[in-house]
């Protein structure tokens, strides 16, 4: 079995090779338009003064590829970058025997594009990594996915998987994506920074959250770092003070666009949110900055912590770090004691295409992806917590085996806000918290704007 970074023709990085194509006959035109006329031939009546060259022989054929072992060749596409677990895609694409994994990673933010560009021209990747929730939604009512009952029925994803997982794969009462890892948003912190600050206890208040941060700040190190400028990263910011303060309910209607954006409880969220921005606890420019460039600030002692989701484990284990002793988490703190303990979150899945050439290829490679022994490998190699039930979850460094008796504990669990309203609107209110950070006091503008965005995307 050979798993390969795909190099044919076919497929959605079809667009690009035509126009690597056609630059290059463009050039070869240019270079037939500038080469000089060529020496015309000796006339008939005049010897020639040496024999001309024996023909060349045709050089031998290049060897044959091999052919595509059992189920054929599968083309993957996935999000996952260097800093994501590509590594650990790489290796469980490679103990699949049943066929070949042709592998196409494609860089994060642009791979939210690009794989919209395939499915609606008609030839995308057989299997594509995507994310539970609204975006899933999307291509699915647009016929894009095919249901992967077979795989659910196959890998007996039913029994086992918890059932809050199985139901983020259903849409329209069918499976469409296959759960792969599922992650928790924390506060990520360096507890040698918070030990300098003489900070002990991690918060579990808004007030000691607060008392912590001032602390920090006095200490010399920023209380917090975030790096907004792919915007996601700010999301969760809003996502937990709205969680907090109005709670699941209200924050299910906002999605959906039964509520307003410049509703009462969102303004409260943006007011809490810019009274720590003028405290100046977080790291000046936070819109210059990638979220693993703020992961380096709170490694390197620029500042005590930052709001991310558990993949930051296998980023900051990837650069030598030491769970419990160079990184650790606590939940974001409770505001109001009325409001139920909300989990917050990504789920990433595997789909399969609507037009995909090789279905029964994707089917058995889907299969491959549940078993738990792939599920853990993802979830060590990610930093990732793994779907499946029977997962030997006794491997998870401390830090991540925290993590899972956290969401464990959750009266519920949410997700994260570009996979939780349309992926339209979600475009209008990252657009509104990267302009937040760039100056909260503009936040009741903000709200109006987003709102007659929103209104609009959602009246269709």
């Amino acid at each position: 079995m050979r798993t390969r970074t795909r190099k044919t023709s076919r497929g959605w990085l079809l667009p690009v090779l035509v126009a690597i194509t056609l630059m290059a006959a463009a050039c070869g035109a240019d270079d037939e338009e500038a080469a000089p006329s060529p020496t015309p031939p000796p006339p008939a009546n005049e010897a020639a003064t040496e024999p001309p060259p024996p023909p060349a022989e045709d050089p031998p054929p290049p060897p044959a590829e091999p052919a595509p072992a059992g189920l054929g060749s599968i083309e993957v596409a996935h999000y996952y970058g260097s800093d994501l677990g590509q590594q650990a895609i790489i290796d469980i694409n490679a103990s699949f025997t049943a066929g070949d994994a042709e592998i196409s990673p494609i860089e994060h933010e642009a791979f939210k594009d690009q794989i919209l560009v395939a499915l609606a021209g008609g030839s995308p990747p057989d299997v594509f990594s995507y994310w539970a929730g609204a975006r899933t939604a999307a291509v699915q009512e647009q016929g894009q996915l095919q249901p992967i009952t077979a795989v659910f029925d196959g890998a007996d994803v039913w029994g086992d998987f918890p059932q809050a997982l199985v139901d983020a794969g259903i849409y329209e009462g069918e499976p469409y994506l296959l759960p792969f890892g599922f992650h928790y948003v924390a506060f990520f912190y360096n507890p040698s920074v918070m030990a300098d600050a003489g900070v002990a206890e991690m918060p579990e208040t808004w007030d000691e959250l607060i008392a912590a941060a001032d602390a920090v700040s006095a200490s010399g190190a920023k209380p917090f770092a975030l790096g907004s400028m792919n915007r996601w990263p700010a999301q969760f910011w809003f996502d937990f003070l709205m969680l907090r303060t109005a709670g699941p309910d209200y924050r299910a209607q906002l999605m959906s666009g039964d509520a307003s954006y410049t509703d009462a409880e969102v303004t409260e969220v943006l007011e809490l949110w810019a009274g720590l921005a003028d405290a100046g606890y977080f790291v000046d420019d936070a819109n210059a900055y990638t979220w693993t460039d703020a992961a380096d600030q709170v490694a390197n002692g620029e500042a005590a912590m930052t709001l991310m989701g558990t993949w930051i484990t296998g980023y900051w284990d990837g650069n030598g770090l030491t769970p419990v002793d160079d990184y650790d988490f606590f939940n974001f703190p409770v505001i109001d004691t009325s409001i139920e303990n909300a989990a917050l979150g990504p789920i990433d899945g595997w789909a399969v295409s609507a037009d995909a050439a090789n279905p029964e290829g994707a089917f058995a490679l889907l299969e491959h992806y549940a078993t738990p022994e792939n599920q853990l490998d993802w979830a060590i190699g990610q930093g990732a917590l793994p779907p499946n039930s029977r997962a030997d979850t006794s491997q998870l460094n401390p830090v991540m085996a925290k993590a899972l008796v956290e969401v464990g504990r959750a009266d519920s669990y949410s997700f994260n806000y570009d996979l939780a309203t349309p992926p339209p609107v979600a475009e209008f209110g990252l657009d509104m918290f990267q302009a937040f950070m760039d100056d909260p006091s503009s936040y009741a503008e903000l709200q109006a704007e987003t709102q007659d965005a929103a209104a609009e995307a959602f009246a269709g």
